[in-house]
């Protein structure tokens, strides 16, 4: 395969997968500012939000104030913000297009469905109950997409290379939004374990659509330390950071049969692998929350960088 080619598949199943984070996060930030008007304003909760998600420069240098209408405008419609919903869908679509031959026609019509219906949005629409209708809207079109791709594409290398972008996207995005609640307590540590502290890990498990089947493995009430295993460490639970590095290393170990070789990013997911596999939340705690999500973040980007390096992405 083309290393162009490659690179529109990994990039396209990034961006969707990109684009539900967003929504996603978003989601997050503003349900915690409805439930935290007296604990210092509801923009507090919208630029931590923001800073997880590293898009508070950006916005900074564009707004002055950070309340619902404005984020929400910059993250859904901003076509200056390349991780917006509207520009993730959009270079998803180009990138589908790029690679219309080495799709199905379901992965296709998905895609350049999403993409029509969003750009028919009205963003001055998109208000209180309207937000939500569009967050869930993207999530749905996220759905349908994976589905397309899981049900109709070949599992050949193209299918590999989708399927590590999707992973890696989703990593990060579970690492981004666990590292927003750090930045939402950090300034009152004397929060921890209150019922402001429980409710925002509630939201935080809502938001990875996790908050139902939490209590199937736990059996117990919300708990800090239940929540964070429950999205770094358990292999069972679909957005964790343990599942997205197994199924990225199924795919990478699909590409080294398919070309007969290991590549210099087998070695790089392995070493993001080493930071789950046998961990516990305690050691975590001790490390520091914080410091252990920004060293993943960093370790699942170099995962991009060798793969890109080892497959010609360029």
């Amino acid at each position: 395969m083309l290393g162009r080619t490659a690179a529109n598949l990994f990039w396209l199943s990034r961006y969707v997968e990109r684009a539900e984070n967003m929504a996603r996060l978003l989601e997050v930030g503003y349900r915690m500012s409805l439930t935290a008007r007296r604990e210092g304003g509801a923009s507090e909760h919208l630029v931590s939000m923001l800073q997880a998600a590293e898009m508070d420069e950006a916005f900074n240098a564009k707004h002055e104030v950070a309340d619902v209408a404005t984020v929400s405008h910059f993250m859904l419609f901003d076509e200056e913000n390349p991780s917006s919903v509207r520009s993730c869908l959009l270079a998803a679509r180009t990138n589908a297009r790029s690679v219309r031959t080495a799709l199905t026609r379901d992965v296709w019509e998905t895609i350049n469905a999403a993409w029509l219906e969003f750009s028919q949005i009205r963003p001055r629409d998109v208000t209180g109950a309207r937000l939500q209708d569009v967050l869930q809207w993207v999530k749905q079109v996220s759905n349908q997409f994976r589905g397309a791709m899981t049900g109709t594409v070949l599992r050949g290398d193209g299918y590999m290379f989708s399927t590590i972008g999707g992973y890696v996207e989703r990593a990060d995005n579970t690492a981004r939004i666990l590292d927003m609640k750090y930045y939402v307590l950090l300034p009152r540590a004397t929060l921890v374990g209150g019922d402001v502290d429980i409710q925002q890990w509630t939201l935080i498990l809502r938001a990875a659509s996790a908050h139902r089947s939490y209590r199937h493995v736990y059996h117990d009430r919300y708990k800090a330390a239940n929540i964070a295993d429950y999205l770094i460490l358990r292999p069972e639970m679909p957005r964790s950071l343990r599942f997205c590095m197994i199924h990225i290393n199924r795919s990478l170990d699909g590409l080294s049969e398919i070309y007969g070789t290991r590549q210099d990013c087998h070695l790089a997911a392995e070493e993001v692998t080493a930071m789950l596999v046998g961990n516990t939340m305690e050691r975590i705690f001790q490390h520091g929350l914080h410091e252990f999500l920004t060293e993943f973040i960093a370790r699942n980007n170099r995962v991009t960088e060798t793969l890109s390096d080892s497959y010609n992405f360029y």
